[in-house]
């Protein structure tokens, strides 16, 4: 299809150019034809600034439409959007993400070089992202120091002892910024947010996204999660008690066996309820090793029934935020403290439970 390009100094160029072409390329093709910099050129389309990485068919760009071409060197005040606060934070944190999401080669290098921060730039929490630049900033701000340090030892007398200590903390650090350089060029993984495991689920009918931790002895669920259930009404609390570890819940009791559908497949299941809104649903090693379940991190996916059943675990931006705090609590609720105090209580309330009924027995 063939498009047409105004510039500010109304000049008209027709470019013939395929409807899923992306905008980079055009503004390439714009760069021979006008010698204004791919960096320095800005598309208009209907009014909208078009993005590097968007497509023309997706931004609605149809064949004999019009484009305009501004120069952002043309815009100070564009320019002054982009800049940093003396503490490393931007001062239009909106304007420099969108700054950086359309250049595609400068987010390649940022993914190279800093994982987490490309992360945010992608997501959608400005606030983050003002921390992480401040950080960053704060980063650098260290590292010259350290470096100005370092040229005045070279100039410091050698056979000063205090000298001597702070060359070899100077050696010992530099060991260390090495080691960290190389993760970063060869394990740069190891710096980005590790997102837990999540998969979609439905308990008693009602769907809903269990965390799955294979690290915790029990199925737990919360009271607010049984309710909406419908289940609240097969609490057992007669296996009330405290569970105790990092943090501190209260156990409402059990409910002993309920419905779940994995995939297409129904399991029984049980739980463990706890008086804990931080926390909705934990798939434990209780019903991971009953339903002969696999964590395959390979295919990313969560195997059921020895392999019946595959469902995939859930990406970053299908898990709720507030799932993502839930994480520290679900280790307070199943730390190795809080599974010994559980068993124990319910040991004694089962004890208690079976002289209760000999009891009565005797008596009737």
């Amino acid at each position: 299809m063939k498009i047409t390009v105004m510039t500010e100094d109304e000049q008209i160029i027709s470019l013939d150019v395929d409807p899923h072409e992306t905008v980079e390329n055009v503004k390439a093709l714009l760069e021979v034809e006008t010698r204004v910099s791919l960096r320095q050129q800005q598309l208009l389309y209907n009014g909208m600034e078009m993005g590097n990485a968007q497509k023309l068919s997706a931004l609605g760009v149809k064949d004999e439409d019009l484009v305009m071409m501004v120069s952002n060197a043309t815009s100070s005040a564009s320019a002054n959007n982009l800049g940093f606060n003396p503490d490393g934070s931007a001062v239009n944190p909106a304007a420099f993400q969108q700054h950086v999401q359309n250049d595609s080669n400068l987010m390649m290098q940022l993914f190279q070089a800093d994982p987490e921060l490309a992360q945010v730039f992608l997501g959608n929490d400005l606030n983050r992202l003002q921390e992480l630049l401040k950080d960053r900033h704060h980063q650098r701000s260290i590292l010259r120091r350290q470096q100005d340090e370092e040229l005045k030892l070279l100039d410091a007398d050698p056979f000063d002892v205090e000298a001597q200590k702070k060359i070899e903390a100077a050696i010992r650090q530099k060991g260390i910024d090495d080691n960290w350089a190389a993760a970063l060029e060869h394990n740069p993984e190891a710096f980005a947010r590790v997102v837990m495991l999540y998969v979609d689920m439905e308990v008693n009918g009602v769907p809903l996204k269990a965390f799955v931790d294979s690290g915790a002895q029990s199925t737990i669920i919360s009271k607010n999660c049984a309710e909406r259930c419908g289940l609240l009404r097969l609490l057992d609390q007669r296996y009330k008690g405290v569970a105790l570890g990092v943090g501190q819940s209260e156990i409402l009791g059990r409910i002993h066996v309920a419905p779940i559908k994995i995939g297409n497949i129904f399991y029984p299941c049980s739980f463990v309820v706890l008086d804990s809104p931080n926390m909705e649903f934990l798939f434990g090693l209780d019903m991971l090793r009953k339903h002969q379940c696999m964590i395959d991190l390979k295919d990313n996916v969560l195997r059921v029934g020895g392999g019946e059943v595959a469902v995939s675990f859930l990406q970053e931006k299908d898990i709720p935020p507030r799932f993502l705090d839930e994480e520290k609590y679900s280790k307070q609720a199943s730390s190795s403290g809080t599974a010994e105090s559980c068993l124990a209580h319910l040991v004694m309330q089962h004890r208690e439970l079976i002289l209760k009924l000999k009891l009565q027995s005797l008596l009737s």
